[in-house]
């Protein structure tokens, strides 16, 4: 495990610790912040991280919610410390059996709260669309869709997937820990420059020749064979008991896909309780850049 002590990193206030439990044949790694306080009414909460992140990543929002909540976030399969399948493509319905599992091994009598971030967001809102007698209530954070595809795709879809297996897929790595430090700033120009640091301990390690590399399987980056049916999804949606809470952030760009979608508006109609909170001086890694507002947010709607 990396130390969070480096030098100019960001320092928790609150320290979590590591489960590695098998979930569907996987050791899945979890990172825990147990309560601070004993309290009879204190929520289990979930956290799920989007695509190329990690459960860390949650660092600076756990700080800033209330100390007598227990906080669960794991990486997904193949990011992160969670190991990989033995697989060359990831599908996704994979990270609702995942999610389902863990949540029966750790949450198995009670109806949880979830929130999700990008990738993380959907997961959940397709949960709770499945198995909605397991989600009370729900926040997503900038995660709620792809664009729409149609069935005439598929023969390019197929083949473009086929010819990334043939030629593989490769992540790049970097000289040093700063040079991932300064790859994080450059994606996130709002991100401060010690939570960059922080992240940078946890979103990649250093390899047997002295470079660095991110936690995440290279085969994460192979497009999908499956097209997006946006049928199928609001269908889910349409099941949705819990009450959801939609973040969007102000500053939107090409990771914001949905919000970009003709029938955007169209397909939030799907979910029956929906509340809807735009976070300013934000991107779509909102829980980097604006942390306390986020916290702030969950606490409201969790109360």
């Amino acid at each position: 495990m990396p130390s969070s002590a480096a030098a100019g990193a960001y320092r928790p206030q609150r320290d979590s610790r590591s489960i590695f439990p098998v979930v569907r044949g996987l050791r899945y790694h979890l990172r825990c912040w147990e309560p601070q306080r004993v309290s009879g009414d204190a929520p289990t909460v979930f956290l799920l991280h989007g695509w190329m992140d990690v459960a860390a990543s949650f660092q600076f929002v756990v700080d800033r919610l209330p100390s007598h909540w227990r906080v669960l976030a794991p990486d997904w399969r193949g990011f992160g410390e969670t190991q990989r399948p033995d697989a060359d493509t990831y599908w996704f319905p994979d990270y609702l059996g995942d999610l389902d599992a863990l949540l029966q091994r750790f949450a198995p009598a009670q109806a949880v709260d979830l929130v999700g971030h990008s990738m993380g967001g959907n997961v959940a809102l397709l949960y709770a669309g499945v198995r909605p007698e397991r989600v009370r209530r729900l926040v997503n954070l900038d995660g709620l869709g792809l664009a729409a595809t149609q069935p005439s795709q598929a023969p390019g879809r197929y083949a473009r997937w086929l010819d990334a297996l043939a030629t593989g897929a490769a992540m790049r790595d970097y000289p040093s820990r700063q040079a991932v430090v300064e790859r994080l700033m450059r994606n996130d120009p709002r991100l401060p420059a010690d939570r960059a640091a922080f992240l940078a301990l946890h979103w990649s390690r250093e390899k047997e020749d002295g470079r660095f590399e991110l936690l995440g399987d290279p085969a994460h980056r192979l497009p999908s064979p499956i097209l997006y049916r946006v049928d199928e999804t609001l269908a889910c949606w349409r099941e949705v008991r819990a009450d959801v809470l939609l973040v969007t952030a102000a500053i939107v760009d090409e990771r914001s896909a949905f919000a970009q979608q003709p029938d955007y508006e169209e397909r939030l109609r799907a979910i029956r309780s929906l509340r809807r909170v735009e976070v300013a001086d934000a991107g779509h890694m909102l829980h980097h850049d604006r942390p306390d507002e986020v916290a702030r947010l969950i606490e409201e709607f969790f109360a």
